[in-house]
């Protein structure tokens, strides 16, 4: 490819991008640490696409949302969450709609800690399965991982730790329409209410 020609410079940028796609499924245009990655990445999207195509994986674009991931052409490398994780991440996806209805597409997405808390006690999902600081710290640390979160405060266990909440959380299970995405959400978590489900795997990209 010809970005192999390009200099020192640019063949380092691309190394760094493509690793981190892979390493951290998202890359986010709000999210500081990866904006410039963002940026470069839709530079040299052509050469980005017949990298990734090589390695079996396609390179999606969402520019209204301005997150950029990995879709694996055979369904592998995919991270299997807990139950109490999947919870979560519904409950967080379902929050994150929730305000970027108020706020518009201008102000990043803050929620409160305590605001999870709530929404699972007021869904009543299973009176057996709370969700603990641990569960918590650990559903928390994967999800920064993967560029969904990053956690304001330290101790995000507490009621009034802040986390801001990225656009790539609606792309953790794809969806093209936010009211769909929204309906699903409440219908994944009206059904572990209901006993539907059992089990609850959500999928994330990955290496």
């Amino acid at each position: 490819m010809e970005i192999f020609n390009e200099s020192i410079v640019q063949k380092e940028k691309f190394r760094n991008a493509a690793n981190k796609l892979l390493n951290n499924c998202f890359i986010v245009k709000r999210k500081e640490d990866t904006r410039n990655d963002y940026i470069f990445i839709l530079q040299y999207r052509t050469y980005f696409e017949e990298y990734f195509d090589l390695l079996g994986y396609q390179l999606k674009i969402n520019e209204n949302s301005d997150v950029i991931g990995l879709i694996n052409y055979n369904g592998t490398g995919r991270l299997r969450l807990k139950k109490i994780e999947s919870i979560i991440l519904l409950i967080i996806r379902l929050l994150y709609i929730e305000k970027r209805n108020e706020l518009g597409l201008i102000d990043d997405v803050i929620i409160l800690s305590e605001s999870i808390h709530e929404k699972y006690s007021m869904l009543k999902i299973d009176s057996k399965m709370n969700i603990d600081k641990t569960s918590l710290k650990e559903a928390f640390r994967i999800f920064k991982r993967y560029n969904l979160v990053s956690p304001i405060d330290s101790d995000i266990t507490k009621a009034d730790a802040r986390i801001i909440v990225y656009p790539s959380v609606l792309f953790a299970v794809s969806s093209d329409n936010i009211n769909d995405l929204y309906d699903r959400t409440n219908k994944k978590l009206d059904s572990y209410f209901n006993g539907g489900e059992t089990t609850y795997d959500e999928e994330i990209d990955e290496d």
